[in-house]
């Protein structure tokens, strides 16, 4: 069998990964050099902590499994099981991590609740002060900027990977093939789109009007920390923003402790990775309204430095880079995915929002047991 896989992110890299282990051809097509999209433009976290109960939590914790498989086959991905604290400060922060603790799936997710000293001993980089922290073991960590290049090279390896970079897939050619902006037909027996963020043009030609936005992002990493940071590190700001966290102790929260107002404004959370260079990936922002702006602002880094300088009870690092990015995400935040067949034999594959880097192997598996690969 032969798989033609459009688009080199980490959601159509982890197709082309089930394609091969499952004996098969794959054709990549990548329009640019390489991707540099958000599969780049992320914190490489595998991030199953605030994750929604019941689906959204099944395919984090598979794909979980998946990329501890795949890093210990490619170790050049950097795969870390660290997992991830989330200081809290005050009762109403104390009341959601405790709320946490309580839940059915707690104990999948790893939820502990930490002391500080205990926090400390599990990550002694938090020195600022903070009452108590919410441990989930489960969350990991991979390169970002690296982790496509690492798969690539483990694809070439098997002799059934053929990449072809700067070519823009144009036309979806009868079933099973597609034509791109080189004149080339490129045929086989399946073919998946897995454009990320690109949806128009031949997406929007293919698949008509699809339940999916686009979401832009501001990120920053910092120069060597000068020590280990060994885990993840969120703030309560996350309780807001990721499904797992609901319950009556966030309501209360979110009607007695207002965000800052920074915060609020650009709808953000801290979360925090060290690369293994020792820079601090940091963010970040949410922008749901188009048009986008074209340029980064510097509020919400000045909220992001702040905040980590409290958690760390030192000065951050100066600041190496700065950058947005723009992601898809189904309008339906509840749905992990969106998988569309646009013509017999042709799939699309998009709109896992900030899920991608999390669960884009577990996504590509159920890809490709639905196509019955």
């Amino acid at each position: 069998m032969k798989v033609i896989v459009v688009g080199a992110g980490v959601v159509g890299t982890m197709h082309a990964w089930q394609a091969l282990e499952r004996g098969h051809e794959v054709v990549h097509i990548e329009r640019e050099a390489e991707a540099r999209g958000a599969s780049l433009r992320n914190f490489g976290q595998i991030w199953v902590s605030g994750r929604a109960g019941g689906e959204e939590l099944a395919t984090a914790l598979r794909a979980r499994e998946l990329w501890e498989a795949v890093g210990a086959r490619v170790p050049r991905l950097g795969f870390r099981a660290i997992g991830s604290l989330t200081p809290v400060r005050g009762a109403l922060e104390l009341a959601v991590a405790e709320a946490a603790v309580a839940r059915e799936d707690a104990a999948a997710r790893g939820y502990k609740l930490l002391t500080p000293e205990e926090a400390r001993a599990v990550n002694p980089a938090l020195r600022g002060a903070f009452d108590a922290a919410l441990w989930c073991e489960r969350d990991a960590a991979v390169e970002p900027r690296t982790a496509q290049l690492a798969l690539r090279e483990a694809l070439l390896a098997t002799g059934r990977y053929t990449f072809l970079p700067n070519r823009e897939v144009r036309e979806v050619v009868g079933e099973h093939a597609v034509r791109d902006d080189h004149g080339d037909l490129h045929s086989g027996d399946a073919v998946v789109l897995c454009t990320g963020a690109w949806l128009s043009g031949l997406v929007r030609e293919v698949a008509g009007p699809l339940p999916v936005r686009r979401v832009r992002l501001q990120m920053m990493q910092t120069a060597p920390l000068g020590e280990p940071l060994t885990t993840s590190v969120a703030d309560a700001d996350s309780f807001r923003y990721y499904p797992a966290y609901a319950s009556e102790a966030l309501d209360a929260l979110n009607t007695h402790q207002a965000q800052d107002p920074t915060a609020a404004a650009h709808r953000m959370q801290l979360l925090m990775v060290q690369r293994l260079d020792g820079g601090l990936t940091i963010g970040d922002t949410h922008e749901y309204e188009h048009p986008f702006a074209f340029d980064t602002v510097e509020d919400p880094y000045e909220h992001l430095t702040r905040v980590v300088e409290s958690l760390l009870g030192r000065p951050l690092p100066a600041i190496r880079r700065r950058w947005a990015g723009v992601y898809a995400q189904c309008v339906d935040t509840t749905r992990v995915v969106h998988r569309q067949r646009v013509r017999d034999g042709v799939w699309l594959v998009t709109g896992p929002g900030g899920r991608g880097m999390t669960c884009s192997p577990a996504i590509a598996e159920t890809t490709a047991n639905e196509l019955g690969w």
